[in-house]
């Protein structure tokens, strides 16, 4: 799969198309990925969500992941808001995508939940979350200090920077010096969950290390719009690897209902 960059605020990002070619007026999927992820992270999600859905997909790569422009450490703690409200936007007009539902998976999860609730966006026609944040629990800082240790003894810097390259040191430190910083424990989207007016599907492993079926509770509860949540058995932090054809069912059927 060739990808291309994109020139948007803060630098030129990376882009993959997955699918069939995309026509006038088509909905877009629009993939963005986890706190450590990529365009080539998804491994072969992007494709097998276009063909089970028909439609065309698009991932990118943030900035300071993949093959983007690299990111300035540290990272502000309003990573997430400066990504959905200003990034994502350049880069849907970039492209010229006027009709979309974002899927993003645990930080692409919250900037997808930021994005919602930071009007106006008038071609979101829904969202879909995956492992979303709305606010940093026990496991959540446990589970990322442990990978920083893992990541400092060289072991997870080496898996990572096959993916991320030069930008391995932006893609991790970014992501969990962000998190662990004591001013992140007020880190929250609560208040913002109300403005949510669009469909929402809200994906969950039972077993994810990172988060708690409560984060899924708050959401459903704190948006305005019709929200249908799913919590999946045997599955961990990513549904779409844990679970894929569950995850592809209910994004399919959600799809349909809009």
């Amino acid at each position: 799969m060739a990808t291309e960059l994109v020139e948007v605020t803060g630098g030129p990002v990376e882009v993959g198309w997955f699918g069939r070619p995309r026509a006038p007026g088509d909905l877009v999927l629009v993939l963005l990925h986890e706190g450590l992820g990529s365009v080539d992270l998804w491994r072969d999600f992007p494709d097998r969500l276009a063909a089970r859905t028909g439609l065309p997909v698009m991932a990118y790569s943030r900035h300071g992941y993949g093959r983007s422009a690299p990111c300035t450490l540290p990272r502000p703690l309003s990573y997430m808001h400066d990504d959905a409200r200003i990034v994502l936007p350049d880069l849907l007009a970039k492209l010229g995508i006027d009709r979309y539902v974002p899927v993003g998976h645990s930080d692409g999860g919250s900037i997808t939940l930021i994005h919602a609730a930071s009007p106006p966006h008038p071609g979101l026609a829904g969202i879909v979350t995956m492992a979303a944040h709305v606010y940093a629990e026990p496991c959540s800082i446990s589970s990322i200090a442990a990978a920083r240790q893992a990541f400092a003894n060289g072991r997870l810097r080496e898996a990572l920077a096959r993916w991320h390259g030069d930008n391995v040191d932006c893609a991790f430190l970014g992501w969990a010096d962000a998190w662990l910083s004591p001013p992140f424990a007020g880190w929250n989207l609560l208040e913002l969950l109300p403005a949510i007016t669009v469909p929402s599907l809200i994906l969950q492993g039972e077993t994810d290390e990172y988060g708690t079926d409560a984060q899924v509770r708050d959401i459903a509860a704190g948006v305005s719009g019709p929200c249908t949540t799913r919590i999946f058995a045997a599955c961990g932090h990513a549904p779409q690897k844990d679970q894929p054809e569950l995850t592809l069912d209910a994004i399919a059927d959600f799809l349909a209902g809009l």
